[in-house]
């Protein structure tokens, strides 16, 4: 069973008027191809907050990683962080909830991942979870290599499978675009009673990302529980995403969006508005406030 901490706060009192709730996508729907936010998307966030609605982030990223990119003036109340399994009250950077898997669901997953001879990182609990200890089993993954590259002084490697990790905040496989992906629908069988989801990476853009957390961890999960604790109604939320992470988010609110340079299957399923680069945050603000009238 999962290990679940949610720290009391006062910060509930201070919006229990809100109106709405708009949870966006980082990488490759808030933050365009150049790092950076596009003028017309910070001003539909901040006239969000002019009609007390919720703004809140919703990315894959570490806390740790998503600070190299974010400063504090960037329009939003909340960040749902590691795909959901931790949640920050922006403004004042305090930790409102976080999740992690038991010592034991660990070793077990990571067993899993071992025998289907994938190369693998596997994180400390929030707030330290851009640590990580990594095995790998094949030579010539370069996005895993990549990886390894950019939290160096974060990485160790993995001395044994048998090494007693302790809580992790989640597990990552790395599939190089040669790899077959029958090796998912094969690691969601045997994990049945864990949340495997699949993402593109978002380091060479080709690869995949297996991603293991706790069942009860999703973006769409932690958006509910956030929903709950601000007293939201489910038909007032608004999702915008850009990849298969971004689903079950996108299958749970009111309202859903995705970016143009989503994947086809994704742009086939929920309204289309424009790339991360040409403002789709501002248009998705925009159709949705004309959609329920807020004003």
């Amino acid at each position: 069973m999962a290990i679940t901490h949610d720290v009391s706060s006062e910060i509930w009192k201070s919006e229990t008027e809100s109106k709405g709730l708009f949870i966006t996508d980082f990488d490759g729907t808030l933050l365009r191809s150049d790092r950076r936010f596009a003028k017309s998307d910070l001003e539909a966030l901040h006239r969000l907050e002019k009609l007390h609605i919720i703004r809140v982030i919703a990315t894959g990223r570490s806390i740790f990683s998503f600070n190299t990119v974010a400063n504090s003036a960037l329009p939003i109340d909340y960040v749902i962080f590691s795909t959901g399994a931790g949640v920050i009250h922006f403004p004042s950077r305090q930790i409102v909830r976080k999740v992690s898997l038991e010592d034991q669901e660990v070793r077990r997953a990571t067993e899993v991942l071992v025998a289907a001879n994938l190369d693998f990182m596997v994180h400390r609990p929030i707030p330290e979870n851009h640590r990580f200890a990594y095995y790998a089993s094949n030579s010539g993954n370069s996005d895993f290599e990549t990886r390894i590259s950019l939290y160096k002084s974060y990485a160790f490697p993995m001395d044994s499978i048998r090494e007693d990790f302790g809580p992790a905040t989640q597990l990552l496989a790395v599939l190089p675009p040669s790899q077959n992906k029958m090796i998912l629908n094969d690691i969601r069988q045997k994990l049945s009673d864990f949340n495997v989801i699949q993402t593109t990476s978002p380091l060479d853009g080709k690869s995949t990302w297996i991603e293991i957390f706790p069942a009860t961890v999703s973006k769409s999960q932690t958006a509910q529980w956030l929903a709950t604790e601000l007293g939201i109604k489910l038909e007032n939320s608004v999702s915008l995403g850009n990849d298969y992470n971004d689903m079950d988010l996108l299958e749970w609110s009111g309202t859903s969006f995705v970016v143009e340079n989503a994947p086809q299957d994704l742009k086939m399923r929920f309204t289309t508005v424009a790339s991360h680069d040409q403002g789709g945050v501002a248009e998705a603000i925009e159709r949705w406030l004309n959609q329920k009238n807020f004003r």
